[in-house]
């Protein structure tokens, strides 16, 4: 079975934001997920807060929240809260971090790629522990909890499930081993502007990346759920002429952009066969789209449930 959930933002009104989570959940997306980039989004958790009233199936979750500035006391309390007003709905996403304005922001310099994975993994672990029940005391210099504990609100479900978005090999691996997913948005140099980046696209990049989470699943009875970002919906009778411009963007060829799980070109039947040769091929078997393609890909989704 392959899922789509719809990455979005409210970046107007609270009645639009109101309307997207409500169409979200009626057209059958299976998530509703939020950005989390303090100072340049709303705080995701709010948002979902408020999409939480008005929905009742739809799950909820931030994707993803940078373990570099988010505190795993506030993140399992935010995270925990939401899966209370959302009647366990919640699902929790964590990434290391690229923007180095969200550190400054905060007071800190943005460590080096190992020391951002490494507090990756130590937020991402007292989170699990602490939304677990569990009393958390870390001390190292990547981290710092002192008997920490969730008290109070205590989440609905048993064990809320772990997204890892990631194209770091060692988080990779790390997410193989102990995430319920794994999200791929095959992002590779962080750009000047803290934002954008160089892409990952090409096959053998993706095969690359699947065999670190691969190697970290060894071993367990279920591997995680892969999961690709969707950068861009075009629903179009001419796939070529619509993937030209962002080739050459992204420096791939036309015939190589297309063959990506991280765009979705062509006619209904055309994104529908792209689907499911991700599927077959990488085993991707849940897609995240972006908001403005929430119209055009709406009227697929029926197809693209029925998708083995």
């Amino acid at each position: 079975m392959v899922t789509f959930s719809l990455h979005a933002s409210p970046s107007d009104t609270a009645a639009q934001w109101i309307d997207l989570a409500r169409r979200a959940e009626a057209a059958g997306y299976d998530a509703l997920l939020v950005p989390d980039h303090p100072g340049v989004t709303v705080n995701p958790f709010v948002a979902l807060a408020a999409a939480a009233a008005v929905t009742t199936r739809i799950g909820l979750g931030s994707n993803v929240s940078n373990a570099g500035v988010r505190e795993p006391m506030l993140l399992a309390t935010d995270v925990a809260s939401l899966d209370l007003v959302s009647a366990g709905r919640a699902r929790l996403g964590v990434g290391a971090g690229h923007t180095p304005a969200e550190w400054r922001a905060v007071g800190r310099e943005r460590p080096d790629v190992a020391g951002r994975v490494r507090r990756a993994v130590a937020v991402a672990e007292a989170v699990r522990a602490l939304l677990d029940g569990e009393e958390v005391t870390v001390d190292t210099p990547d981290l710092v909890l002192r008997d920490a504990r969730l008290e109070t609100p205590r989440p609905v479900q048993r064990r809320i499930p772990l997204t890892v978005g990631t194209s770091n090999s060692s988080l990779l691996r790390w997410a193989g081993a102990h995430a319920d997913v794994v999200g791929l948005a095959g992002l590779g140099r962080t750009l000047p502007d803290g934002y954008n980046h160089e892409v990952r696209w090409r096959a053998a990049d993706i095969e690359a990346q699947l065999a670190q989470v691969a190697a970290g699943a060894a071993g367990r009875a279920e591997p995680p759920a892969l999961e690709a970002l969707v950068q861009q919906v075009v629903v179009t009778d001419d796939a070529e002429a619509a993937a030209a411009e962002m080739a050459r963007d992204v420096g791939l060829s036309v015939a190589e952009l297309l063959a990506t799980p991280y765009v979705l070109m062509g006619t209904e039947d055309e994104i529908v066969a792209a689907v499911t040769a991700h599927r077959r091929r990488w085993g991707i078997t849940r897609f995240v789209v972006r908001a403005p393609a929430v119209d055009a890909l709406t009227p697929i989704l029926p197809r693209l449930a029925t998708v083995n």
